[in-house]
């Protein structure tokens, strides 16, 4: 025994050596294939070709190491599309195989800033890698040409200054930033079709989010498979409506017992602002509960709970902030971290659930 265990300290002995002396090459050539995989499009060819969902943001306002500001990323065939631009979601794309210059269009839920405060960096990110000649369109209700305005004019130096640097043919100027494409926010259980193309109907309906008008929602259909996003939203018959028979519902979701921890913990530390703030935001969100209520009387085939609030640091934290989601509804449901996929291969009625990477 002690002659095996000689042996085996000298073999890690030996093994630690080798890796100083070959680890910076072995690091390099992993490094270099990451890359390759990257820029070349084989992490994105492994996408199904269906109507495929990857969650790229999967928190809220409040800090969490798991999950970025709120973005959802909807691929339909090779048409990539972003629902929200929540802060550091662009930096999910990459490892997730999502190159940020396939992205096509932007479709924004409302102005609040956890949904909006990347899309600088995502406008960026998509006219660098994309060498692309036009702006990035920019889905949204009346309003949104205020916030693509702001963003364009924050980066107007930035643009000028990569331009500058790299020349025309490298990044060329017409791609820079975004372009607005407002939309009539339709009245209540209504909807509105924002784009039809290539067997792609993508549908804004309104949402209860008070005091915060306009709000909206999306359904995604593409060739028999169907995506609803429910942005941010109090209970709502109108998102019931337009989930009716969807393949997959995600539905922002606040756990209003966990909330009020935070509210408890406010007050003993004494910050009475931040204590009425975890008060104020229970009224215009919906439970995980209620979320799985409108999956069911929807007939949804998958839920997933996203914008989670609030933050679950601890994974263990899940499956209480889920509590009471399995009595409600019969489907499956996840509760989202960011790369999150779901495939809905086309001539299928299967729903596949993932991670990416």
């Amino acid at each position: 025994m002690k002659k095996l265990l000689l042996a085996l300290l000298a073999a890690l002995i030996l093994a630690a050596a080798g890796f100083r002396l070959l680890g910076d090459p072995l690091l390099e050539r992993a490094m270099l294939r990451q890359v390759e995989r990257n820029l070349s499009g084989a992490a994105f060819a492994e996408i199904s070709g269906g109507l495929d969902v990857i969650v790229c943001g999967a928190g809220s306002p409040m800090p969490d190491p798991e999950r970025a500001g709120p973005c959802v990323t909807v691929i339909a065939g090779e048409r990539v599309m972003v629902v929200d631009a929540g802060s550091g979601a662009p930096r999910r794309l990459a490892p997730a195989g999502i190159p940020a210059g396939k992205i096509s269009e932007v479709f924004l839920t409302h102005f609040h800033s956890d949904h909006i405060d990347g899309l600088g960096e995502l406008m960026l990110q998509r006219w660098a890698n994309g060498a692309h000649t036009a702006p990035l369109p920019v889905h949204g209700p009346a309003g949104v040409e205020q916030v693509v305005a702001g963003f364009n004019q924050a980066y107007t130096q930035d643009f000028g200054y990569r331009v500058a640097h790299h020349g025309e043919k490298v990044i060329p100027r017409g791609g820079a930033g975004g372009v607005a494409r407002p939309f009539a926010l339709p009245p209540d259980g209504a909807g509105v079709v924002v784009l039809e193309a290539d067997g792609l109907k993508v549908t804004a309906f309104a949402v209860p989010h008070p005091p915060i008008v306009p709000a909206v929602g999306y359904r995604f259909d593409y060739k028999g498979r169907s995506v609803v996003i429910s942005g941010d939203t109090a209970k709502s018959a109108t998102v019931q409506k337009f989930a009716q028979g969807a393949d997959v519902l995600l539905h922002e979701a606040l756990n209003p017992e966990l909330v009020g921890i935070l509210t408890r913990g406010a007050e003993s530390a004494g910050a009475a602002n931040i204590a009425q703030i975890t008060r104020d935001i229970l009224d215009y969100h919906t439970t995980p509960v209620e979320a799985a209520q409108i999956a069911q009387a929807a007939g949804v085939k998958h839920l997933v709970l996203y914008h989670l609030v609030p933050a679950l640091p601890l994974r263990a934290l899940e499956r209480r902030f889920a509590r009471g989601v399995g009595a409600a509804f019969d489907g499956d449901f996840t509760v989202a971290r960011d790369g999150t996929w779901i495939r809905l291969p086309l001539d299928s009625a299967a729903v596949r659930v993932g991670t990416r990477p």
